[in-house]
């Protein structure tokens, strides 16, 4: 992959329009910004107030501000993701070539060249034991069809298809997906930021079913990233988008840009990549396709497994990316005290991290409440981490977490704050979803598909003879450097602008 050629080339359009990201909050009449991707803490020039005070204004419906302070300032918000585009859709046609990895399922291939019709596509048949099915679809919508001598997997399909692309743009779309009408349309104009180099959009279950597994499915999808437009970075809130349908600058592709030793987890790495190249990669849920779950028990948690047993391959390819919790140890001591029943030692210990972080952020014009703001969510978000990897990663400790609730020990109150970290995202994210499964049931498919997935970790971790996917990386209270990985840094945004 090729890394943008020079910074002068990020440079946004004059009527490119921004709009503050969902999770950006404003500290000091706008001096101060906290939020992006990952979190961090942000002083902002004097020469940007206005042109921030004009974007808050304007809401969700964004601004382009045309000024060179203003596209300097937009420039650096998205870099930052404490902004998010807003570009208006455009109608087509447009430049792009679809590239569809295929093995087998020709009746999949057929619902999704009939939702791509008039787009130009490129079947890549890979290695199907009976190719007729698959070349008579790709010739009734005329699509071009290649097939691979054998089997070699969803990277090497697509490596082929887009080396066949002369179109600027390619879109990647799996033979199970169908994009919804209009979705080049949404999708495009996020290109008109030259700093972006893929797009995805929400990946949606087929409605319809009214099985359990479909009720669940159409609030949990693994493809389904989610209702909010992000910047997809590690660490921040959207860590990685599925190229179960990815529109892509081919001009930021160089070579075969995906890893073809790589069955799973493949996507992950090359999204990851994009970015340590310096592209940036888009969410954009207003465009949708959707797509053929699997609603058969076995095969749904033999899938989930599947995408676990990603994480070795993905941990030597990108150390220090894939830990499951990243607790600060701060707020390590703080979750201890408040489990072992002493709350005024716990108000104390995060009262004395808020001050010794105050301290830390005294340079900036923010007063004291921000520094508690940040170690009250550390504290939150840290809990919700610790129990997000006892329900997948160290699912075998979290099992036994849930049976001693009851225990009237020291240890079942242990038990008792491990369960509440585990269960209590579960039963809000219910109440936010409000899906149509009641929420005994949500509860145990919620658990069931994660100690799926925490089992391929575990068994991918053992193939490998390496921890790193189950270890967690514990930040410790080391000064700025320590500050730093835990957010704030020291960028003065809307600065250098003329």
């Amino acid at each position: 992959m090729s890394a943008p050629s020079s910074r002068r080339s990020f440079a946004l359009p004059a009527d490119f329009p921004v709009a503050l990201d969902q999770g950006t909050s404003l500290w000091s009449g706008g001096r101060v910004a906290a939020g992006g991707a990952p979190w961090k803490v942000v002083r902002l020039a004097e020469a940007a107030r206005p042109h921030l005070a004009a974007l808050r204004r304007a809401g969700g419906r964004g601004l382009a501000d045309p000024s060179p302070v203003g596209r300097a300032l937009a420039r650096q918000l998205l870099d930052h993701g404490l902004a998010r585009p807003v570009p208006a859709p455009r109608p087509g046609p447009h430049d792009v070539t679809v590239v569809i990895p295929a093995f087998g399922r020709a009746d999949e291939l057929e619902r999704c060249l009939a939702a791509i019709a008039g787009v130009p596509a490129i079947v890549v048949d890979d290695g199907s034991p009976d190719p007729g099915p698959l070349r008579r679809a790709a010739a009734a919508h005329g699509a071009r069809l290649v097939r691979h001598a054998r089997n070699r997997g969803p990277a090497a399909a697509r490596n082929t298809g887009l080396r066949l692309v002369e179109t600027p743009f390619a879109a990647f779309v799996d033979s199970d997906c169908r994009p919804r009408d209009g979705w080049l349309d949404i999708l495009i104009p996020h290109f008109d930021d030259p700093r972006v180099a893929a797009v995805a959009p929400r990946v949606l279950p087929r409605p319809g079913d009214l099985r359990l597994l479909a009720r669940y499915e159409a609030v949990r999808s693994a493809l389904d990233m989610g209702g909010r437009p992000a910047l997809v970075r590690p660490g921040g809130r959207l860590g990685f988008v599925p190229t179960a349908t990815l529109l892509v600058r081919v001009a930021a592709l160089a070579g075969d840009p995906f890893d073809e030793e790589m069955r799973l987890g493949e996507d992950v790495d090359f999204v990851w990549r994009l970015g340590d190249r310096g592209w940036n990669v888009r969410y954009e849920p207003a465009a949708q396709v959707t797509h053929t779950p699997r609603l058969h028990p076995v095969g749904w948690a033999r899938r989930r497994h599947e995408y676990g047993t990603s994480a070795a391959d993905l941990a030597r390819r990108h150390p220090g990316r894939l830990a499951p919790a990243r607790p600060s140890l701060w707020n390590l001591a703080v979750l201890g005290l408040l489990a072992r029943g002493h709350p005024v030692p716990a108000v104390a210990c995060g009262g004395l991290a808020a001050a010794l972080l105050a301290r830390r952020l005294a340079r900036l014009p923010a007063g004291p409440e921000l520094a508690v703001t940040i170690v009250a969510k550390g504290v939150v978000a840290d809990a919700a981490g610790l129990g997000h990897a006892l329900r997948r990663e160290w699912w075998p400790v979290g099992l036994l977490a849930l049976a001693g609730c009851g225990r009237r020990t020291r240890s079942g109150g242990l038990a008792r704050a491990a369960a509440a970290a585990m269960v209590t995202p579960i039963a809000l994210e219910w109440l936010r979803e409000r899906p149509a499964v009641d929420p005994a049931r949500y509860l145990v498919l919620r658990l069931a598909e994660d100690v799926a997935y925490g089992s391929g970790v575990a068994v991918a971790a053992v193939r490998a003879r390496s921890a790193a996917p189950l270890r967690p990386d514990v930040r410790l209270p080391e000064a700025l450097s320590s500050l730093r990985r835990n957010g704030w840094t020291r960028a003065r945004l809307g600065r250098g602008a003329r």
